[in-house]
């Protein structure tokens, strides 16, 4: 197993805290090893494997158990042991009531809570209204492209080499078995998405037409980094004849809905820089891996800003950032990336060697007249670490690993 320890030192953070740990995101991202880097990590401070339970609920010995035979099969094991006992509960969404169950858990104070989930519903239950406050999201996503270089052997390839691979496959952990061999990586990301399908979005809905769910798919990867809205969505797929004019918009957003429940795509918002407010049209949406991307649609040169676009995205929420769009007058940031104390404007262009191009990035930066961070985020070598009046002009790859200790 390999360490991630963007997401294993925010579980050793909390460790014994009141808070219950939720680990949310998309199948086959790396939630059930992270519990399992946890129980190693334990272990080596010298917990007792006895004071350690992991239950995935994928397990077909758990299928017919219910909320209560689950409550008191862990209260007998909690009473068996000395000192705290560390609860692992893998997929629990699929044990029906389990909140009931998390909830009680949560009252005993010798039991430290640690829950994974590949769909948002498993916060949008009564877990939220029963925990109040009590619990912490650890939001997961694939592999950063600095966590990419610690997965792989890339020693011999130059830094343009690795990440051109890293745009291609995308992070999911498991592809590493497969060594680039694009078939057996095709029919491993088509099996990812269709679990995702099966399991965690038309399980968890009433959805009547895959096949619309699919288009809807097709088009949000089409069009990552795009402004859209459900009119556009519609009229587009009626021109292409992929659907019927009597589809409602209600049906469409409903999908998207599911498909961001299911951790597939981010929606992100318009902020006005001026007016202070977030805007309720023309948002963006994101995909949570390029290599998924890339299983639906191919690999299409034309597409390689927005792709950039789409690397930053994740990164900038693997890092911690709020992600909205910045609107000022007829200009639009890329991307504001906050925190508690911080603020950056960024935007992603994959060349600034023409003049043109180079006024037209610089331009909406220049309009923000506060004193945060202003950064462009470019492919080219020769802008590396420039700065145009305050607006610094970073190498995408070098800013990707900044502050890491992988050395391209």
């Amino acid at each position: 197993m390999f360490n991630r320890p963007i997401y294993l030192n925010q579980l050793i953070n909390f460790k014994d805290k009141e808070q219950i740990k939720i680990i949310t995101g998309i199948r086959r991202c790396g939630k059930s090893s992270l519990l399992e880097l946890f129980a190693e990590y334990l272990k080596k401070q010298g917990v007792s494997e006895d004071n350690i339970l992991q239950i995935n609920f994928e397990d077909l010995k758990y299928a017919n158990m219910t909320y209560l035979e689950l409550n008191e099969m862990i209260e007998n094991k909690a009473k068996t042991i000395k000192g705290n006992l560390y609860l692992f509960l893998d997929e629990v969404q699929k044990i029906d009531k389990w909140e009931l169950t998390v909830n009680s858990l949560r009252l005993k104070k010798n039991i430290d809570i640690y829950i994974t989930g590949s769909n948002a519903y498993l916060l949008s239950s009564q877990l939220s209204t029963y925990l109040s406050g009590r619990y912490v999201e650890i939001k997961m996503q694939p592999l950063t492209f600095k966590e990419f270089l610690t997965f792989y052997d890339l020693e011999n390839m130059t830094k343009d080499e690795k990440f051109n691979l890293y745009l291609k496959f995308g992070g999911m952990p498991g592809l590493k078995d497969f060594n680039f061999d694009e078939n057996m990586i095709r029919q491993t990301l088509d099996g990812i998405f269709s679990t995702v399908l099966v399991k965690d979005i038309v399980s968890q809905s009433d959805i009547k037409d895959v096949s619309l769910l699919n288009k809807i798919t097709c088009f949000l990867a089409d069009n990552i980094g795009n402004p859209t809205s459900l009119s556009k969505i519609k009229n587009t797929l009626v021109s292409e004849q992929l659907i019927k004019k009597g589809v409602h918009l209600s049906a469409i957003d409903n999908y998207i809905d599911l498909l961001e429940n299911a951790f597939v795509f981010y929606g992100i918002k318009r902020y006005d820089i001026k007016g202070k407010d977030y805007l309720k049209t023309q948002g963006k949406y994101y995909m949570v891996d390029t290599g998924l991307r890339n299983f639906f649609l191919g690999c299409k040169d034309t597409d390689r800003g927005h792709i950039l676009e789409n690397i930053v995205f994740l990164e900038l929420k693997s890092r911690g950032y709020k992600v909205s769009i910045g609107k000022i007058d007829d200009k639009e940031v890329d991307f504001i990336a906050t925190t508690f104390n911080e603020k950056i404007y960024i935007q992603v262009c994959e060349t600034l060697l023409s003049e043109e191009t180079k006024t037209r990035e610089l331009k909406p930066l220049q309009k923000i007249k506060d004193n945060y961070e202003k950064i462009i985020l470019t492919r080219d070598n020769v802008f590396v670490n420039t700065d145009d009046n305050g607006i610094k002009i970073l190498n995408i790859v070098d800013w990707l690993l900044k502050n890491g200790q992988v050395m391209v």
